[in-house]
């Protein structure tokens, strides 16, 4: 196979830009560097695409190798044929090339090897040929013998049907098959272990639906539902369909031999064919549907990540408790701790009152901007406490609810307590609540992302794929918008391109031991930090106020001198840069001409265009082109004050599959389904929303007892809003908008 023809096929891609790109990853290219720095050798193939492709040739690189072990072991055995040969050549995936190896493959004990080592296997093949002149118990009278356990006619006919169903077993082509079968007629059965039990799966406790439509949150739904016990989940198929497919090509007389052939078929599907099929369906099934959870999980990581920082701001952190008290930390604009306490504010009314006054000496001290507040346990009375603190003091404060997800884990995690010894866990689940409002990025970098919660059914997916993705949308992000050389944290730089943990350390450590950075050189004087890993890092870090102004922008040190020639042909220097910028650069290098410079300067148009940017802003953070978070100031409402109709302002803080979890300031997040997303259509609600987005929204309806909210974010006329309905993707008969509301937010919880 030629990978990267295939490859350019899958990808729509020039067959020389795969070539290029592929030469990158094997020199150990690292994705954010190639994205960013080699835009003119991939053809300016951004993250995403590369990661995808990466995975796809590592996939696809393991199929050729898997194959030529299969061949060689093929081989040893001298069985093979131009026909299998041929065969393993057309395979596409590592399911089909295992199929062929099957009948090849040293066996465990069964049924047929067993019949083999009585020496039935002769009479099989016999059998096989369904001669109308062959009476096979006449030909089984032959075969009897007592000392290798074939007593009778009936146990030499019964062992030569086994060896048939195993052979039919083994064939790669009716299993081929009856997959696609299945996938096209099967049917999911869902059905209760026990129908009088109460779970958050009864949804499920007699549910049915075609292979082909199962929507992944069903599937996963399903899958834990099992592995919790509450369900029994199986493949249902059309026994005639599927027997048929075996018939056609097995059959080829109606004579004795011929109704044993049969049997032995029959045998053959349910004992060892369906229940392998079922499997690998399933399996399948739940592959795909973790592949694309995690994928939905990612893009919410990737936004969550890259939300707009609160700069500039003193931020009072309070992480909500109650018997234990709510820890408050007071963090300055870059991070630094100036002040902690613990406040009561569910015990007492005096308890409450000294709070209060706590709080209000805090803002007037240090200035406070905003109060950044978690939303775990007891973050509804805290919020409630916020609200009346802001509309008794003088200063102009907001406050904002935060997910706080993960920031247990933080406090108690070795990172913490190297970065924090001096202050307990309580203290540091309240800096961190307040750091990532002031910096999501490098606040959450801190943090395992699967203990990020935005996501479905995380703790059910394969780990290591998991951690990888997510690690790569991580990476991705901390490089897309960069760091600060001399104030990030090793966790933050540990992420850089090119920069391992140790490393990392060991930045920090020169940073600590020998003051600032002033230029991008002094990374070569980092221990273990070499060449390669320098060409790698060095775009990605930024350099404030240092000997050079090109440090402090994302243009790479070997294109230093390309920079330097483009500032003199449009009429700039570097001092101009330091200056704050070269405002007017693009308009300059367009009226000259971009193709030309390009030519003159000897880099390509896309890495040109990228300098012309960085120098018009240097230090620019793309986030700050964002919406900022959604800042409230007061009014609290609670779930029963909601009614239907109500328009309100949120922050969507999770999209699963089949809609989005949006926070509209009472503590429960309302559920926004994805026919009330748009009028559009869309496949996924990812098509249209983001995690951090800030959204309009109306209230459908309140179950108060049950705490559940449904909204809309059609806020159009009412023939506008039921156009979706109208369509291909309406709600499926049946749609219970309060099992999913039920289902859903227990999976959340979880």
């Amino acid at each position: 196979m030629d990978i990267n023809k295939k490859l350019a096929d899958e990808f729509n891609l020039r067959k020389e830009q795969v070539d290029n790109t592929v030469q990158l990853i094997d020199e150990d290219m690292t994705i954010p560097f190639i994205a960013r720095y080699r835009k003119e050798v991939t053809g300016s193939l951004d993250d995403q695409t590369l990661r995808e492709l990466s995975d796809r040739l590592t996939y696809l690189r393991n199929l050729e190798k898997r194959k030529e072990e299969i061949s060689n072991a093929i081989t040893e055995q001298e069985k093979m044929t131009p026909e299998i040969e041929n065969a393993i050549a057309a395979a596409l995936t590592l399911v089909e090339v295992e199929d062929i190896y099957r009948p090849f493959k040293p066996k465990r004990k069964t049924r047929a090897s067993n019949a083999r080592e009585s020496g039935l296997e002769p009479l099989a093949v016999i059998i096989m040929e369904q001669d109308n002149n062959t009476d096979p118990e006449k030909e089984a009278e032959n075969f009897i013998d007592a000392e290798k356990k074939v007593p009778d006619i009936k146990s030499a006919l019964q062992g030569a049907m086994d060896i048939i169903a195993e052979d039919i077993s083994d064939d790669a082509d009716i299993r081929k098959k009856l997959r696609a079968l299945a996938g096209s007629e099967g049917k999911l059965l869902s059905k209760a272990s026990d129908p009088e039990a109460e779970s958050v799966y009864q949804t499920y406790y007699d549910y049915s639906e075609p292979v082909g439509k199962a929507a992944n949150h069903r599937i996963l739904a399903m899958d834990r539902g099992e592995k919790e016990g509450f369900l029994k989940v199986s493949l249902s198929l059309d026994e005639t369909l599927a027997s048929d497919i075996i018939y056609g090509k097995y059959i080829k007389a109606n004579n004795s031999c011929g109704e044993l052939v049969r049997t032995a078929a029959e045998d053959s599907y349910k004992r060892l064919i369906f229940p392998s099929v079922e499997r690998e369906i399933r399996s399948e099934l739940s592959a795909k549907a973790a592949e694309d959870s995690i994928k939905v999980f990612a893009s919410n990581l990737r936004q969550l990540l890259l939300q707009a920082p609160i700069k500039n701001s003193v931020v009072l952190g309070l992480d909500p408790g109650y018997l234990h008290g709510c820890k408050t930390a007071v963090i300055d604009p870059t991070g630094k701790v100036l002040d902690h306490d613990i406040i009561y504010i569910t015990t007492s009314k005096g308890a409450y009152e000294a709070a209060k006054n706590k709080v209000k000496q805090f803002i007037e001290k240090y200035d406070i901007d905003v109060i950044s507040i978690g939303n775990g346990t007891a973050s509804r009375e805290t919020e409630t406490f916020a609200a009346e603190v802001i509309k008794e003091v003088s200063r102009k404060v907001g406050y904002v609810v935060v997910s706080e997800a993960g920031a247990s884990v933080y406090s108690a995690s070795k990172l913490a307590a190297e970065e924090f010894p001096e202050y307990d866990v309580s203290v540091r689940g309240a800096i961190s609540i307040a750091r990532r409002l002031q910096d999501p990025l490098a606040e959450l970098v801190k943090i395992e992302p699967k203990a990020i919660g935005v996501g479905q059914y995380q703790h059910d997916m394969p780990q290591a794929r998991m951690n990888d993705a997510l690690s790569g949308v991580v990476e991705d992000c901390v490089n897309s918008v960069g760091v600060d050389l001399n104030t990030a944290s090793y966790s933050l730089l540990s992420y850089v391109s090119g920069i391992n943990s140790a490393v990392a350390k060991n930045i920090v450590a020169y940073r600590e031991e020998n003051g600032r950075f002033t230029n991008r050189k002094q990374l070569m004087k980092v221990p273990k930090l070499g060449k390669k890993a320098f060409e790698q890092c060095a775009g990605f870090l930024r350099v404030r106020d240092g000997d050079n102004p090109l440090d402090n922008t994302a243009v790479h040190p070997e294109s230093y001198a390309a920079a330097a020639s483009l500032l003199s042909e449009c009429g700039f220097t570097l001092a101009d840069v330091s200056a704050g910028g070269a405002a007017g650069i693009s308009e300059k290098a367009d009226k000259i001409g971009i193709e030309k410079i390009s030519g003159t300067i000897g880099i390509g148009v896309p890495t040109l265009t990228d300098i012309i940017s960085e120098l018009k802003k240097p230090g620019r953070d793309l986030r700050d082109e964002l919406p900022p978070p959604l800042v409230r100031s007061g009014d609290i409402m609670e779930i029963k004050d909601l009614k239907p109709g109500m328009e309100l302002v949120g922050t969507v803080r999770n999209i699963i599959d089949f809609g989005a979890f949006v926070d509209i300031g009472v503590h429960e997040d309302g559920l926004v389904h994805i026919s009330q997303i748009t009028d559009k259509f869309i496949k996924h609600p990812l098509d249209a929303i983001k995690v951090g987005q800030v959204v309009k929204v109306k209230v459908l309806d309140v179950d108060v007892k049950r705490s559940r909210i449904s909204l809309t974010m059609l806020l159009g006329d009412k023939k506008k809003q039921n156009t979706r309905k109208d369509k291909k993707d309406r709600k499926p008969k049946g749609f219970d908008l309060n099992k999913i509301h039920n289902s859903s937010f227990r999976i959340k919880q979880k």
